[in-house]
C-alpha cells in the first residue's frame, strides 16, 4: 500500500495509462491501420512527453532539444518506411495510436511524481497490479470471450512467459529506472531507437534488406538524439 490514498490513486492512474489504456489502444489500432502507421505515430511520444512536461511542470525546454527530437522523428519515419513510400491514413486506427502515445506520455509524467518517494520495484509492481485489474474489467465490460485452449501449446505459453517476464516486467523495470535516473525528457528521447533496433535485428536475424533511405534515417536518429542530449559547452 502507498503512504497515502492520494499516492495510491496516482498508482491507479499509472496502471491505467502505462498498462491497460496504452495496450488496448495500441493493439486495437493495429486492427484498423497499417503497422507502419502505428510504429511511426508511437514515436511521437518523446515530443508529446516534452510538451506535457513543459506544460505541467514548467520545465524550460531548450531549442536544441526540440530540434533534435524533430530530426530524430524524421529519421524514424525513414527507418519505418525503409524505402517503401506508402502511407495510408486511417482516422480510427491513427487516432487510437495517438491516444496510446499520449497515454504513455502521461504515464512517464506520473512516474516523475512518484519517483523518489517509492522504489522502482514497488512502482513497477503497482503498475502491473492496476494494469491487470483494469484489463480484466475491460474484458468483462466488452464481453470478449477468452479461449485458453492455445495455452496448451508449448510455443504459446513459452512466448507468453517471455512476454511476461522479459518484454513486460524487465522492460518496465528498466524504463522506470531510466526515468528515475535520467528524467522524463531525456529518457523519452531514447524511444527513437526502438524502430532502429528493430531494423538492425531484422536485418541480422530475418535477413531483411536495409535501404539507403533507412541508413539516412539511422543517421538522423543518432544525430537527433545526440543533439537533444548534448550538454552545452
Amino acid at each position: 500500500m502507498a503512504d497515502n490514498w492520494k499516492d495510491e490513486l496516482w498508482f491507479v492512474a499509472a496502471g491505467l495509462t502505462g498498462g491497460s489504456i496504452y495496450f488496448i489502444t495500441e493493439n486495437t489500432a493495429l486492427e484498423h491501420t497499417l503497422a507502419s502507421n502505428v510504429s511511426l505515430l508511437l514515436c511521437t511520444m518523446p515530443i508529446i512527453t516534452i510538451f506535457l512536461n513543459q506544460l505541467f511542470y514548467k520545465d524550460p525546454i531548450k531549442r536544441k532539444v526540440w530540434l533534435g527530437s524533430i530530426i530524430a522523428l524524421v529519421g524514424v519515419g525513414l527507418v519505418v518506411l525503409n524505402g517503401n513510400i506508402y502511407w495510408k491514413l486511417s482516422p480510427l486506427g491513427d487516432t487510437l495510436t495517438l491516444l496510446a502515445a499520449f497515454s504513455w506520455s502521461f504515464y512517464s509524467l506520473i512516474l516523475r511524481r512518484l519517483n523518489g518517494k517509492y522504489t522502482t520495484l514497488f512502482i513497477t509492481r503497482k503498475v502491473f497490479f492496476y494494469g491487470l485489474i483494469s484489463i480484466v474489467v475491460y474484458i468483462c465490460l466488452t464481453g470478449e470471450k477468452i479461449d485458453i485452449s492455445p495455452l496448451r501449446e508449448p510455443v504459446v505459453y513459452m512466448n507468453l512467459i517471455f512476454l511476461g517476464l522479459v518484454a513486460s516486467l524487465l522492460c518496465y523495470y528498466m524504463w522506470n529506472s531510466a526515468v528515475t535516473v535520467l528524467g522524463v525528457a531525456t529518457s523519452s528521447n531514447y524511444i527513437y531507437f526502438q524502430p532502429l533496433t528493430t531494423l538492425i535485428v531484422s536485418a541480422i536475424i530475418l535477413d531483411e534488406r536495409m535501404t539507403i533511405i533507412a541508413a539516412i534515417g539511422t543517421a538522423c536518429i543518432i544525430g537527433g538524439v545526440y543533439l537533444a542530449e548534448r550538454k552545452d559547452d
